[in-house]
């Protein structure tokens, strides 16, 4: 079966940076509903459409292709005070810190990711933690299928038992970085 828009794509990758340092392998395959859904990078979708079953390949996003550029202003300074007990370095909160921006889709809302911790201040990035850095992949197709109607209804692949393959709470280590 040729992946095409609507076909259900299982992906064994690796992911390394520009210079070959390994971020990411994958033990299990990844999952993702073909056809512009957003639940992959947009280059690896044109890689892979029209490909089949064995297919691989070797591509490289740039930042802009990947997790975008990283922004200097997405990092914040906050009171120390603001935070629960206990702190530490890499923890995530996902939200708001300023009383303007209330208005935001909850959707939209940043992770912000705990970088350093004083006495009376913490300091948060909100950058993806791969934001500015070119991404290489080595792919295989190592299963394609037609997706179900309730996986095109919903824009995400589903298991053997209906339930989404991934996770999406930012507080799961194990989810792969790519969902």
């Amino acid at each position: 079966m040729k992946i095409v828009k609507n076909t259900v794509v299982s992906l064994s990758y690796t992911l390394s940076d520009a210079q070959n340092e390994l971020i990411e392998q994958s033990s299990e395959p990844m999952v993702y509903l073909h056809g512009g859904y957003e639940n992959t990078f947009p280059k690896i979708e044109q890689t892979l459409e029209g490909q089949e079953l064995g297919f691989e390949a070797k591509i490289q996003l740039e930042p802009t292709e990947a997790f975008g550029e990283y922004d200097a202003e997405l990092i914040r300074v906050e009171p120390r005070s603001r935070f629960p007990e206990p702190l530490e370095v890499g923890m995530q909160f996902e939200g708001l810190l300023d009383e303007e921006d209330e208005d935001e889709d909850p959707d939209d809302l940043p992770i912000y990711i705990v970088t350093d911790i004083a006495e009376d201040h913490v300091v948060l990035d909100g950058n993806h933690p791969l934001a500015g850095v070119a991404l290489r992949f080595d792919l295989k197709v190592v299963a394609v299928r037609a997706a179900t109607a309730e996986e095109i209804d919903h824009r995400h692949v589903h298991g053997a038992d209906g339930l989404a393959l991934h996770s999406d709470t930012p507080e799961d280590d194990s989810a792969p970085l790519l969902h």
